[in-house]
């Protein structure tokens, strides 16, 4: 089930809602299930409910079992409470129950024992549960006796069902309004944060939710922030195409997220032949024109002025990480939560907020999955959860990238299960600390992902199935910074393998993510141009940078703010309507040429000798008064 860290959920709604669909829709990705059918059979006179059960029988896919209780309403209670953690029931309907429980047939009956032994049963199971009821309590109170006895029983049915579940969701014309939680959901395998050292938190002593790690304050000064709202565009504003996370609405593929704006990039590429310069232009940085156009909504973007970097620390255990220097990837986390080293020097200078992520460890992946299937559902969240505090402390673009052990080949893995990759093209050559090649480690290092792959060549090839399999917990949570940001219109800047692998798994989950995404340089790594290139991504320079990930891209961010600035700046070519340049002063005046001032004869006088020598010392530039009154400056004219 993919409900943000919940076990139980009721759904209601009212009839031909789509309630049912709805509820089926939160169990399609457990690999089997439990139907649960409460309704008495029906009338072999009355074709038209048997046609709806008909119905309801064949959208069940042929994995799914069935299980009856309408001989027996208080079985429900025993087949919830016997449930184990790995069963999943979805119960459908309350309203078939509550009927069979009012039959004559099975009273004397004590419908309210009957219903709190049912709430009892749902707040005690370790089972995931999807409980459909329908929705009477906005109806009419019925005219009869037998009604009212009914919608009573409902009501009360449902009110204490709601409060025994984790979550309530009503479904009304097909569209779900999540009515609880009311408090933050359950993190399953996201670690929180407490200061410098890690601490992992499991499902079972988790905090109601993972608080978010610290935004760390760059030393140097940084740029005064940009207002909300730049040239009538707002920054990272909400968008109302997906409901947020803490609704606990589901990370499943085919979401429709906001694409940025198709007709701002071109635009303002166009308008930039129009400015007044004296080359040809910008070259391949009219990208970043066009990028930032489009993201911000405007034909003239204006330089990113809030800026934050999102380091994810989370190492993958075995072969992956061969060749790596046991407990660096930590050092260079608590270095940067320090305040120093390149990272934290560079968004210093760049007046960047730079926040360290503590991710899930990941597993050898070539022995079992890198990470849990609850624990890739929770770190999806964590990370949209990052994305969404950014945006709304008013951040105009991230920078994303890693530092933990066994990154590459992990997202070699993932290019592999996504893109048909072969290992050894896709992970680049290790270097050690004393800048030699180790091939050893390169080979144990593809050996990993070669055996990753063999034992999961039967698995589902699913976004959410790589990231358990393959990728891990820092790819997880930077497919849901990704998935976020794209939900808030906040671009990102991709700097490593680690972004390009998780923008490859959004792919499948919202392909509108890539279109928020920006690769300054491929760094030299195989991986990053392979994906770029399947992504789409043309990386703006070619520099070759390998200072560590979002080191690389702080180092070419002045560069791009610079390309935005300017222009946004310059005015149009006067001959393209930038105005009349006569009509101000010229920036710069060309000086009068040094002579010996006007040819013209004086009456009386007569006409130079032609015997005079070819070079003469020259006189003053320009004719001057030829007075011999003070000059005010003190000098006389010659």
């Amino acid at each position: 089930m993919s409900v943000d860290g919940w076990n139980t959920v009721l759904v209601l709604g009212g009839i031909r809602s789509g309630k049912s669909e709805f509820a089926e829709s939160l169990v399609g990705d457990a690999p089997t299930v439990r139907y649960v059918a409460t309704s008495a059979d029906a009338d072999p006179d009355d074709t038209e409910w048997a046609a709806r059960l008909a119905a309801h029988r064949e959208r069940r896919p042929g994995s799914w079992t069935t299980e009856e209780t309408a001989d027996d309403p208080r079985r429900l209670a025993d087949v919830i409470a016997s449930a184990g953690p790995n069963e999943t029931l979805l119960v459908d309907d309350l309203g078939g129950w509550v009927t069979v429980l009012l039959d004559p047939a099975h009273q004397p009956a004590d419908d309210v024992a009957t219903i709190a032994e049912l709430a009892a049963a749902v707040r005690a199971s370790e089972a995931r549960i999807v409980l459909v009821s329908p929705e009477v309590g906005l109806s009419l109170v019925p005219t009869t006796p037998l009604g009212r006895a009914f919608t009573d029983a409902l009501g009360a049915a449902n009110r204490a069902v709601a409060d025994a579940c984790d979550a309530v969701v009503l479904v009304v014309a097909g569209q779900p309004a999540w009515l609880k939680p009311a408090v933050a959901p359950r993190a399953a395998g996201v670690p929180a944060q407490a200061g410098p050292a890690r601490q992992d938190v499991t499902a079972a002593a988790a905090p109601a939710e993972a608080p978010l790690p610290d935004v760390l304050t760059p030393t140097a000064p940084a740029a005064p922030a940009a207002p909300a709202e730049t040239n009538g565009t707002a920054w990272a504003a909400p968008t109302m195409a997906l409901p947020m996370v803490a609704t606990g609405l589901v990370i499943q593929p085919g979401m429709e997220l906001p694409m940025p704006d198709e007709y701002a990039g071109p635009q303002a590429v166009d308008r930039l032949a129009t400015l007044d310069v004296a080359g040809a232009g910008f070259g391949t940085l009219e990208r970043i024109v066009g990028f930032a156009a489009a993201t911000q909504g405007t034909a003239t973007p204006a330089p990113w002025a809030s800026v934050r970097v999102l380091l994810l620390h989370g190492d993958h255990q075995g072969g992956a990480a061969a060749g790596t220097v046991p407990g660096e990837s930590s050092r260079r986390a608590r270095q940067a939560r320090a305040g120093r080293g390149a990272l934290a020097r560079l968004a210093a200078e760049n007046g960047a907020s730079l926040q360290v992520v503590d991710t899930p460890s990941s597993a050898p992946m070539e022995q079992e999955p890198a990470l849990a299937g609850a624990a890739v559902e929770s770190a999806l969240r964590y990370g949209w959860r990052l994305a969404e505090e950014a945006a709304d402390a008013g951040v105009q673009l991230l920078v994303l990238g890693a530092c933990g052990a066994g990154t590459e080949a992990a997202a070699a893995a993932v290019l592999a299960a996504t893109a048909g990759a072969e290992a050894p093209a896709v992970l680049g050559r290790v270097i050690t600390a004393s800048g030699e090649i180790d091939d050893a480690a390169w080979m144990t290092r593809c050996a990993a992902v070669r055996d990753a792959l063999h034992r999961t060549r039967r698995s589902p090839r699913d976004a959410k199935d790589v990231l358990a399999e393959l990728g891990g917990g820092d790819i997880a949570v930077a497919t849901g910074v990704l998935l976020g940001a794209t939900a808030r219109r906040l671009p990102v800047m991709l700097d490593g393998p680690v972004g390009v692998a998780a923008g490859m798994i959004s792919r499948d989950l919202a392909g509108q993510a890539r279109h928020w995404c920006v690769l300054a340089d491929h760094g030299g790594h195989p991986a990053v141009r392979l994906a770029a290139d399947v992504l789409g991504l043309a990386p703006l320079l070619d520099l070759r940078l390998d200072l560590g990930e979002g080191a690389n891209a702080l180092t070419a961010l002045p560069l791009l703010r610079s390309v935005l600035a300017l222009a946004a700046a310059l005015p149009a070519h006067p001959r393209l309507g930038g105005g009349d340049p006569d009509s101000e002063e010229p920036d710069f005046a060309e000086p009068n040429p040094a002579g010996p001032g006007p040819t013209t004869v004086e009456p009386g006088g007569t006409e130079p000798d032609v015997s005079e020598p070819d070079f003469t010392e020259p006189e003053p530039a320009g004719p001057g008064p030829t007075t011999t009154e003070p000059d005010p400056s003190g000098w006389r004219a010659g």
